[in-house]
């Protein structure tokens, strides 16, 4: 944004006058802040800065915004309380003048079935009003349009859009009989009680084989209703294996499934569009519905921005006013860079990115003001030119006379602060302390790591790596892709870019076979439980427990809380969980081990003088340097940190548990592993935004790493918006020209020189504005 432009921006913004107009923090002492007391002006924008790690997100998400969600939630009845889940006071001396404050994190909506784009808004919500008002024949009010009300729904599938197509071939072995063990499915061994259920039913021969059974036998056995039968002397209901299944394991949410168990779910349904309502989840009545030939479906399935101009162009005075909000809705989307989704979207299928815009929606059109609004990272996923459009949005949304406080990265979006707090100076026990209060030009022309970084540039190479090979794709018709073709040039740094939903994820996930020396390196969430961590997921923890085990005689096994050496109050989780009931389940310390997750006698046992909960403790920079040299002395422990340290994780702490890891943390931690595969055959890397998360400081030492995986013989392929990785790319693929169906094709192959150059792409000129040309 331009200096004119940030100048307009605060001149609009009102004076702060005394204490009433500022969130106060006094002695905060949350996760690694280290009594840390700030004042934010209330009603501006306030950006928080420093390296990922140093305490921003502590600081406005678990401390100004835990304690503002804990207060109201005291507002409520002790009834209602006992239904919410139960908050701890943060760890702070003093927080005055808080307000209701509002999260809009990057945190991926669920995958609920049930839940889309329309749904996750107000959008669906009114689209169905108008449908009941205006669409003929009408089906009936507002929620016989709803495909999660048992009035709108298709029968068939119940409103999720598809039906559920089991093999059986992964239920059962039909060369065996049932006391030969004929059942595949997990928990149905023979001789177990679900099996003694079916062979003791007396439908059937449990010594028969089940490729033997009758048109009736085959039948009871698979798909029986519930029925009282006699088992042992114990009455019991039988019914079929397939409803059986599904009750028991299919109707369980997958990701809380065991890894065993979740594989068989993944092998053995298949799900396929339900053939009566072709998808549309819709019963018949609300898909006859027409307002001049168009369905509530088919309204659901347009792209936002062809919806919004569709509704534009009714004209019914009765529901002027309604229509009104709706397009109001509607151009919020496309203001925000979505305007090439559906309504009909499946939320979980969004990107952090996009689902924090998602959810801005619901704020852009609210009543309430005087409300804190917390961002993380709102620029994430966005090309140049929508963040010009997202700072405008933050900007209205402060101008209503809320105050925003936004944890970011990018200059551009730092650039609109009215208030800058940078945290630091470095990351975990390095950070935890406010560098610098003040304006924007203040930062600049303070010492700190964010005000020295915050007009680097990263300048056009002089010569660019000539290319070993090529990468073949023919005719991509993935989504929004229009029979692309490209060759993607190997042994070079590639970067894939253009708008958010132009087509690059298409193209290079949709497109490019993974598997055979191609892996994939992006953010989705890693499985594992609370138990998992960087030690357990990169394979460290082995030499670690090696070299403890050598160095005191005794086995490896104590020294993971996973097996021998945990805790036996809380099975070495560290925390202890208790069920309330209807209440919400809490979590405290382990009193037996106070957090450590062991038993006491394996603390007895050191290396090079530490035990081995604080060698977990401890950062992967620490760690790095204690396992270089003296007893501790671990090369195999030493290579694994030292990739860790590579990728930029030095902060977190090898005990740390992955789910609190953030996207763009667990792009890079897969990264590391994946950088150790010793085979060799992975020569190509696909990246999809690795500077998410990454403090500018930071971004130079990815392009370092970068570096060295492409002169190390690698391919490097980079889904990206970063203009400092654009300018320091061989190679870049453009996509556009728009997003959505505007998008979809090469809008520009070559150099960044040549792309600079040329100028005639979205991308081209943010570039060239970046490198000054």
């Amino acid at each position: 944004m331009s200096m004119a432009t940030r100048t307009d921006a605060h001149s609009r913004a009102p004076h702060v006058a005394d204490t009433h107009d500022l969130i106060r923090v006094q002695g905060a002492r949350v996760n690694n802040l280290k009594d840390v007391s700030v004042d934010l002006p209330k009603r501006r924008l306030t950006v928080l800065t420093g390296v990922s790690g140093s305490g921003k997100s502590s600081l406005v998400f678990d401390t100004i915004a835990a304690e503002s969600q804990r207060m109201i939630n005291e507002t409520y009845s002790a009834f209602v309380q006992t239904f919410m889940p139960a908050l701890a006071r943060p760890e702070v001396d003093l927080l005055d003048g808080l307000t209701t404050a509002i999260i809009v994190d990057q945190e991926r909506m669920g995958a609920n079935s049930r839940s889309t784009v329309g749904t996750a808004t107000d959008a669906n919500a009114m689209l169905r009003i108008v449908f009941s008002r205006l669409g003929v024949p009408s089906a009936g009010p507002s929620f016989h349009y709803s495909f999660n009300q048992p009035t709108g729904a298709c029968p068939r599938c119940e409103g999720t859009g598809s039906v559920v197509d089991i093999d059986l071939t992964q239920l059962f072995d039909d060369t065996k009989s049932l006391n030969e063990g004929a059942l595949t499915v997990p928990g149905y061994k023979a001789g177990s009680w679900p099996v003694r259920v079916f062979a003791g039913s007396g439908f059937f021969d449990p010594d028969k084989p089940v490729r033997e059974f009758t048109g009736a036998e085959r039948d009871d056995f698979l798909r029986r209703e519930p029925t009282k039968v006699k088992i042992d002397g114990i009455n019991v209901t039988y019914e079929g294996l397939i409803p059986k299944v599904q009750k028991s394991i299919l109707s369980k949410d997958k990701d809380g499934l065991q890894p065993h168990v979740r594989a068989f779910v993944e092998r053995a349904v298949t799900f396929t569009t339900c053939p009566e309502c072709e998808g549309t989840r819709l019963g018949e009545a609300a898909r006859a519905s027409k307002i001049g030939g168009i369905s509530i479906a088919d309204a659901c399935a347009m792209q936002i921005s062809d919806l919004a101009d569709w509704v534009r162009g009714l004209d019914e005075p009765t529901a002027a006013p309604l229509l009104a909000t709706l397009r109001r809705t509607l151009d919020s989307f496309v203001e925000i860079g979505l305007g090439y989704l559906s309504l009909d979207r499946p939320s979980g299928t969004l990107s952090g990115g996009e689902a924090q815009r998602t959810k801005m929606i619901r704020h852009l059109g609210s009543s309430l003001t005087d409300v804190t609004y917390v961002f993380d990272e709102p620029t994430a996923g966005l090309h140049p030119h929508d963040i010009q459009r997202m700072n405008e949005l933050l900007l209205r949304l402060r101008d209503k006379g809320n105050t925003v406080l936004v944890v970011e990265h990018k200059p551009e979006a730092i650039e609109i602060a009215d208030h800058v707090v940078d945290l630091g100076p470095g990351a975990g026990t390095a950070g935890g302390t406010v560098c610098f209060e003040g304006t924007v030009e203040g930062l600049r022309a303070s010492s700190t790591l964010t005000g020295r970084h915050l007009d680097d540039r990263v300048k056009l190479k002089e010569t660019v790596r000539r290319p070993t090979g090529v990468l073949e794709i023919r005719g991509a018709r993935a989504h929004n892709l229009r029979d692309v073709d490209a060759d993607i040039p190997l042994g070079v740094l590639t970067v894939v870019t253009g708008v958010a939903g132009s087509g690059k994820s298409s193209l290079m996930h949709g497109s490019i076979p993974a598997g055979a020396g191609v892996v994939s390196v992006d953010q989705s969430p890693i499985r594992g439980s609370r138990r998992s961590n960087p030690a357990t997921y990169t394979g460290l923890l082995d030499p670690i427990r090696k070299a403890f085990a050598k160095a005191n005689g005794v086995k490896p096994a104590l020294f993971s809380a996973n097996s021998e050496g945990a805790c036996t109050a809380c099975k070495g989780v560290g925390v202890v969980y208790t069920d309330l009931a209807m209440m919400a389940g809490v979590a405290t310390t382990c009193e037996q081990c106070g957090g450590k997750r062991f038993q006491a006698s394996v603390l007895e046992h050191r290396l090079g003088g530490r035990d081995i909960s604080e060698v977990l403790a401890m950062p992967v920079s620490q760690a790095l340097e204690f396992f270089s040299a003296g007893q501790a002395r671990t090369p195999a422990a030493h290579r694994v940190l030292g990739r860790l340290a590579d990728v930029g994780l030095g902060y977190l702490s090898l005990g740390q548990p992955l789910t609190t890891l953030s996207g763009g943390e667990r792009q890079r931690l897969k990264l590391a592993v994946h950088m150790g595969d010793a085979s060799g055959d992975r020569s190509v890397f696909v990246l999809d935004e690795p500077t998410t998360g990454l403090h500018l400081a930071d971004v130079e030492h990815l392009l370092g790493l970068l570096d060295r995986l492409v002169d190390s013989g690698k391919s490097v392929i980079v889904i990206e918006h970063h203009q400092a990785v654009m300018a320091h790319a061989d190679w870049i693929v453009d996509l556009g020209p728009g997003a959505g169906h505007d998008g979809g094709r090469i809008v520009f192959e070559g150099t960044p020189a040549d792309l600079v150059a040329d100028r005639s792409t979205l991308t081209g000129k943010h570039l060239a504005a970046y490198v000054g040309a």
